[in-house]
């Protein structure tokens, strides 16, 4: 293992910023596409930016918190012992791949991850099952570490502890090294956004790279004339879908009439009043402009929207 930088007397902006000099284990499931909550353009807009603020929240709170308790069950659970390596490290042939990790195993080639989850996502570790973008994370681990398995540990808050053993594939290593060596080396570098993923995510990753806009138009190549043709189809279906799925509520919604609840040993469908309280805007502007000029905002956004050719011809 080589050691890039101490981590003992580290400030916390300045472990953000050795963050950005390469990919790290939590950034791995993400570029393969295998993160439900980070895409690669994050990943992308993290190591490009000089922005070092930390988005943090209760969950990954509470799971830095519950770090060293999860250490200690792995302890009481396993009788092996485990320490700090207090470092980031690199892989040497490799050198924008990171490793932050939680501990190492004494004695073993080994390393051992830290989790908590909660209970509502108990399904995802059943059976013995791992969900694969850690399963991502503790092989970018074993790539840069060059150690023989990882171990992963997951307190499910009120429910469990489990344990369990990942040991090295050398495919999925040579393959993970590739898609972050492309990712590095063919986005980041060059600073050039990786390819869109559909996601939210992607939406306002772009808008904040394109905030700025020019009036004169540009050529849209025909190549574009599929995918616009797919996504008109696509709307149709999903009206179609939107207007099935009001009608099955609606029926439901005859069917209840005044009950609350209705429920058998499938389902348990809920149509409960429930009161809102919303600012007028527009009364308040007219009866107290004053005020309703204090806490008006602009927003600034480009509206996106797509015509067919025969409906500009008409204006």
């Amino acid at each position: 293992m080589k050691r890039l930088i101490s981590t003992r007397n580290l400030s916390h902006e300045d472990w953000l910023r050795y963050r950005k000099l390469g990919i790290g284990g939590s950034d791995a499931g993400a570029i393969c596409g295998l993160n439900p909550y980070v895409t690669a353009m994050q990943v992308y807009q993290d190591k490009t930016s000089d922005d070092t603020d930390d988005i943090d929240n209760e969950a990954m709170r509470q799971g830095r918190d519950l770090e060293e308790y999860v250490a200690q069950r792995f302890i009481e659970a396993t009788g092996k012992k485990v320490r700090k390596a207090n470092a980031i490290f690199y892989k040497e042939d490799h050198p924008f791949m990171l490793a932050n990790v939680d501990r190492l195993i004494v004695g073993e080639d080994a390393g051992l991850e830290c989790k908590t989850a909660s209970p509502y996502m108990i399904d995802k570790w059943k059976n013995g099952e791992i969900p694969m973008h850690y399963q991502i994370q503790c092989h970018h681990y074993m790539a840069v570490c060059d150690t023989q398995a990882w171990y992963i540990a997951v307190l499910i808050y009120g429910k469990e502890f489990k344990f369990h053993k990942i040991e090295r594939d050398e495919e999925i290593i040579e393959n993970l090294i590739q898609i972050e060596k492309d990712f590095w080396k063919r986005n980041v570098v060059p600073h050039i956004l990786p390819d869109p993923d559909g996601s939210k995510t992607a939406d306002a990753v772009i808008a904040s790279y394109f905030k700025g806009t020019s009036s004169a138009p540009i050529l849209l190549p025909s190549s574009f004339n599929g995918k616009l043709e797919r996504r008109q189809a696509l709307i149709s279906s999903i009206d179609e879908m939107e207007r099935e799925k009001r009608l099955i509520e609606q029926e439901l919604k005859l069917y209840m009439g005044e009950a609350e609840t209705a429920e058998n040993g499938q389902y348990r469908v809920s149509w409960k009043p429930v009161d809102s309280i919303r600012v007028d805007g527009n009364k308040l502007k007219e009866e107290r402009p004053e005020i309703f000029a204090k806490y008006q905002k602009t927003i600034h956004s480009r509206r996106f929207t797509i015509n067919a050719a025969e409906t500009i011809s008409s204006r």
